[in-house]
């Protein structure tokens, strides 16, 4: 079953490409993140949550994840704006721009590293509420990414809005001291 939806997923990319080079008078900019919605290939295989000390007064922390790339070309992320959070209330925002872009191989996963300015709109301290679930919806997320890469040069620009999956597993580290 995953390969018959790699191979789907893997053909629509391709007629994406292809769509998008041909002039068009009307155009959904969320044709694309629609689609992946549809077919529930989320792009975040998991995510990684670090509070400390100073998250508690700042209401910022850090965060990581995992890229998964369910196609067989290279995709290149440049820059991620997110909402994440449990039960349709929003817990954590960022707009992350890559210095060094994020090159995710064909089928594969690969880290963002770890970056800080992830705002807590509910306060670190409600926040700390949602740590037992073990996991994080992405309510609405845009991604901006170039597809077909090599080695993260080049690639076709496709801007993939409003992006929703559900369930992303999230492993919280707590550092107190």
């Amino acid at each position: 079953m995953a390969r018959i939806d790699t191979f789907l997923f893997t053909l629509l990319g391709f007629f994406l490409a292809c769509v998008r080079a041909l002039p068009q008078s009307t155009s959904d900019p969320n044709f694309v993140g629609e689609v992946i919605n549809a077919l529930q290939v989320g792009l975040v295989k998991d995510i990684n949550a670090f509070i400390t000390l100073d998250s508690l007064t700042t209401n910022i922390i850090s965060v990581n994840f995992d890229a998964k790339n369910p196609l067989i070309f290279e995709l290149t992320i440049d820059r991620v704006m997110s909402s994440a959070g449990l039960n349709g209330t929003v817990f954590a925002t960022f707009d992350q721009t890559f210095s060094k872009p994020v090159v995710v191989p064909p089928l594969g996963t690969k880290n963002s590293g770890t970056f800080g300015n992830v705002l807590l709109p509910q306060g670190a301290t409600a926040s700390l509420d949602i740590i037992p679930f073990g996991e994080l919806d992405l309510i609405s997320t845009d991604v901006f990414l170039r597809a077909a890469t090599i080695g993260g040069k080049l690639g076709i620009p496709i801007p993939i809005t409003g992006l929703k999956q559900s369930d992303v597993p999230t492993v919280y580290t707590l550092d107190l001291s």
